[in-house]
């Protein structure tokens, strides 16, 4: 589990295919690794991946064909991908609660300022739009962010200086892609109310 504070961002220095996938090297001279062990987990732009080998600044995850058909970014040599290491459950939950399981694929509209801060707007797949409500959390590309107004399959953000300092969202543009985690509880009471479960 994981929060959605990005801890810092890191580089895909390195893609190695695999018969089913790709190797990645990631570059994180801002995370501390020292109490990352083998086979722990982190997030990379929203997606939980598993430690397979370390150095002092980075280290190797395997991403499977899977994943890579249903995220984005994972595949960029040199792309950039905010990071963020496993929870405890001693620590402080400063986002939400994140699975790291990408639900889908949503595209940006609207990138613009707004006085000190930015809007982002996002169209999200048709399937995940009901899970989207106003002051509803949501997680994109692995940062826990406040929805502020939902329309049909859009709904838009307010970021705050900080959030487009320490984060990858500073690059998007509209036409851009974004892998989106729904807040779990929505699911859960979707899962709930739905009589064919039952």
């Amino acid at each position: 589990m994981f929060t959605g504070i990005v801890a810092t961002t890191g580089k895909i220095t390195d893609l190695q295919p695999l018969e089913q996938g790709l190797r990645l090297t990631v570059a994180a001279p801002g995370l501390n690794l020292k109490d990352v062990a083998l086979g722990d987990s982190i997030a990379h732009g929203g997606v939980c991946l598993t430690v397979i080998a370390k150095k002092k600044d980075s280290y190797q995850v395997d991403v499977s064909k899977e994943t890579l058909d249903c995220t984005v970014g994972l595949d960029v040599l040199h792309g950039e991908l905010n990071l963020e290491k496993a929870m405890r459950l001693s620590d402080f939950i400063g986002g939400h609660l994140v699975s790291g399981h990408v639900d889908g694929v949503g595209t940006v509209v609207k990138f613009e300022p707004l006085g000190e801060s930015h809007e982002l707007v996002i169209k999200a797949p048709k399937k995940l739009a009901k899970y989207i409500a106003r002051k509803g959390s949501i997680t994109v590309d692995g940062v826990s962010l406040t929805t502020n107004r939902v329309k049909g399959r859009e709904f838009s953000i307010n970021l705050i200086p900080h959030t487009v300092l320490v984060t990858t969202l500073k690059r998007l543009t509209a036409g851009a892609q974004v892998n989106l985690e729904v807040d779990l509880i929505a699911r859960y009471v979707e899962r709930m109310l739905n009589t064919e479960a039952a």
